[in-house]
Formats: structure tokens, C-alpha cells, sequence
């Protein structure tokens, strides 16, 4: 039997603003030309089909037309909801979608019931272990004081080994969860409320193979252990990584081979750092103009509308930051101000956060000072020091 590992669709998911359903679309199809290419029995998605508990109608239409193009393509489907699915709203027609070849796992009463498909050597079983949040979901396990996942999932896994126990044949696990070894990006949401939140890949001993969802970058936590990552990049941290799914084949003894393949780029993801003049005209740049951009700008002054700008010539640039060259100084607020007037302090600020003050700028700092000190009855001489300049700035100790 051979099973294609996806997972983390996150149908509906923005990219800094930007809508990624067209982008989403095209990944799903490359999944579903896999299938039919490579001869794929069965794909399996543990969790985060959709980014939200309650999708958009863009995103589900996305997500429907992803599904019917995978089973038309020759594959079973079986998946599970990961924390960002609502499991209801997941499941619902889960028994109507099954006699179509799609099996929805997502209520805790179904851990211990397997989708069991076979090949020419018998049965294989399929277990799913949707997200469960230990608060919601120990009392229906049977552990009504456990806090942890780990807790949580070993009472989940001890249902599923206990069904397979009396059972022949192969088993797979699909599992949303944070496995010890895994490496998280930016785009991950954190799944622990109040409790620990990783579990040890030991805690699924017995499985022939095991599907993880949550992390997004394709990983192996042990040989017949690992996470498929997302089909998508969804943070620029994730821009150098290559997204993959895992092709695994199964013969009478188990598992034989796992076959990382990597889905198309649809759109590449580039940080440019720079003066905003030199990234407009810089021909080293001319890769990431069809690019998602992210923009670290270093002008002394920030400049004015850089996102439009940057827009011109890359019209997928989605984020801009100023990052103000450092001035080399490492003093404390305390060292910077000593001996300095009011109107140099002002100066300074602004400097800091924007660029120099012009004359007329300028002007209205002195006329401010000049106001404040009149209505607190203070005269100019008061605000001279010994030495003939401006009052200091009182630091306070």
C-alpha cells in the first residue's frame, strides 16, 4: 500500500494581509497530480485542514475542490482536525463522506475505531488522533486529572494499541501534536494552554508508521515518526525551507520505504535589506519580483511611502520595517542627555525617530520651551548654567 503524508493545509490562511487561496489552490492540485503520477492509495492529513474554527466560503469551496481532486486522482482520504479546526464544523457528515472515500476523524469516541483499507496482504488499519485539548477532552479518556498532552496522548494511544492488539495487520497513526525532536517556525500557534505541551515519540510504539501534524517544515522525529510540514510557506522564516510531502509504502511486514518528494514553489519568499533607493534599482534584486517581499529598510531617514514604492517593483512585497542604522553608541539614557539642553534632547528624539528637525521644526521646540517655562514662571536666566549654555536636563538619580 502506498500513503502520501500531507498535512497544515490552513485553508484560508493570510499571508500578512495578503489572501493565499489561489496559491493554496495550486498546491492542493500538485498534491493531487502526485497521487496520480506515483500510484498513491491513500493520503492522510492529520490536522489543520483550515486555518480558522469557522472557514471562510472561499476557503471551503478551496478545500472541497483540493479533496474532490485527490480522490478523483485515486486516493482514499483520511484526516483528523488539528487545533485550528473546529472538529464539529470538520465532522460534520463525516459518516455521509465516508462511503465517498473521505474519512473525517475528529471526535475523541473515534481514536480507537480505525478506517481499516486493504491491499494484497491484508488489512491495514488507520487510527486518527485529532488535537486533543487536555482541558476539553481527559475526562472522555478516562484520566480526569491529567494535565499535559503527553497525559492526554497516552491515554488516546493506549485505546488505540489496545484495539489493535486484537486485530492482524498493519497500522498507521495520524497524530496532531508537538513530538519531542520537532523543530517549530514562526507560523505555528502554540497548543499548550496551561500545561505541557510536547509528548515523546515513544508514546506511539507499535505503529507501523505515524503522520504528525503541527509543525511545518518536513521532519523526521525517527524513522517511521515524522511531520509532513505544511504545503506552503506561511512566515518568512520558512523561506529557505523546501515544502515536501512523504510517500510511504507498506508491504505484509510493515513499513519498506518513506520517499520524501518536494511539491512545486508557487511562489518563492525573499528578505531584502537595503537603502529603499538601492533595492528599486538594484539588478542583483530582479529574482524577487514575482517574489513575496519582506523589506528591512537601513535609510537614515525613514523614508516616506515605502511600501507603495517598494509596490512598483515588487508587486508582491508584503512587509516593510525601518531599521535605523546604530549610532555606535551603547550609553545609557543617563550618559546621552547629561549636560545637554532641553531643545537638544527634543532634537535628538526626533533624529532618533524619524530624521533632523528643520529650522521651522526647530522653531517650534524653542517656542514650546519658551511657553512651558512661562506658565511654570521660570526666566530665561534661570535656564543658564555657569557656563553660559543652556539649563542641563534633570536626570533623575
Amino acid at each position: 500500500m502506498r500513503i502520501l503524508h500531507t498535512s497544515d493545509w490552513h485553508i484560508g490562511r493570510t499571508f500578512h494581509g495578503v489572501d493565499l487561496l489561489a496559491d493554496q489552490a495550486a498546491a492542493l492540485t500538485a498534491v493531487a497530480e502526485l497521487v496520480a503520477e506515483r500510484g498513491v492509495d491513500v493520503v492522510v492529513v492529520p490536522g489543520d485542514i483550515y486555518d480558522r474554527s469557522i472557514p471562510s466560503a472561499d476557503a471551503v469551496a478551496v478545500c472541497n475542490a483540493g479533496l474532490e481532486a485527490i480522490r478523483a486522482a485515486g486516493a482514499v482520504i483520511i484526516a483528523t482536525s488539528g487545533n485550528h479546526d473546529s472538529p464539529v464544523r470538520l465532522g460534520a457528515g463525516a459518516a455521509f463522506a465516508a462511503h465517498g472515500g473521505l474519512h473525517l476523524i475528529t471526535r475523541v469516541s473515534r481514536v480507537d475505531r480505525p478506517v481499516v483499507l486493504n491491499d494484497e496482504h491484508g488489512p491495514v488499519a488507520f487510527y486518527g488522533i485529532p488535537y486533543l485539548e487536555p482541558e476539553i477532552t481527559r475526562t472522555e479518556l478516562g484520566v480526569p486529572g491529567a494535565r499535559s498532552h503527553q497525559e492526554i496522548l497516552d491515554a488516546a494511544m493506549a485505546r488505540v494499541q489496545a484495539d489493535a492488539a486484537e486485530r492482524s495487520g498493519r497500522t498507521v497513526v495520524l497524530a496532531h501534536a508537538f513530538v519531542v525532536g520537532g523543530e517549530t517556525t514562526e507560523s505555528e500557534r502554540s497548543i499548550s494552554v496551561g500545561g505541557v505541551e510536547t509528548v515523546s515519540a515513544a508514546t506511539f510504539d507499535g505503529a507501523d508508521y505515524v503522520a504528525l501534524g503541527h509543525l511545518h517544515s518536513p521532519q523526521t522525529v525517527s524513522e517511521h515518526v515524522r511531520y509532513s510540514g505544511s504545503p506552503l510557506p506561511y512566515s518568512f522564516g520558512e523561506r529557505s525551507h523546501r515544502k515536501a510531502v512523504w510517500l510511504v509504502d507498506l508491504d505484509e511486514t510493515g513499513l519498506v520505504s518513506v520517499e520524501r518528494v518536494d511539491l512545486p514553489m508557487v511562489r518563492e519568499l525573499t528578505q531584502l535589506t537595503g537603502d529603499l533607493d538601492d533595492l528599486l534599482v538594484d539588478p542583483a534584486h530582479e529574482p524577487a519580483e514575482d517574489h513575496y517581499v519582506a523589506a528591512v529598510l537601513t535609510d537614515r531617514a525613514r523614508p516616506v511611502d515605502a511600501m507603495r514604492r517598494l509596490q512598483v517593483r515588487f508587486p508582491h512585497a508584503v512587509h516593510v520595517q525601518w531599521e535605523r542604522p546604530a549610532s555606535g553608541s551603547e550609553s545609557s539614557y543617563r550618559e546621552k542627555v547629561r549636560g545637554r539642553t532641553d531643545l537638544e534632547i527634543a532634537s535628538t528624539f526626533l533624529t532618533d525617530v524619524r530624521c533632523e528637525p528643520s529650522a521651522r521644526e526647530t522653531g517650534w521646540f524653542e517656542q514650546a520651551l519658551r511657553d512651558g517655562d512661562r506658565r511654570r514662571g521660570i526666566g530665561d536666566e534661570s535656564r543658564r548654567d555657569d557656563s553660559g549654555r543652556g539649563e542641563r536636563a534633570d536626570v533623575p538619580a
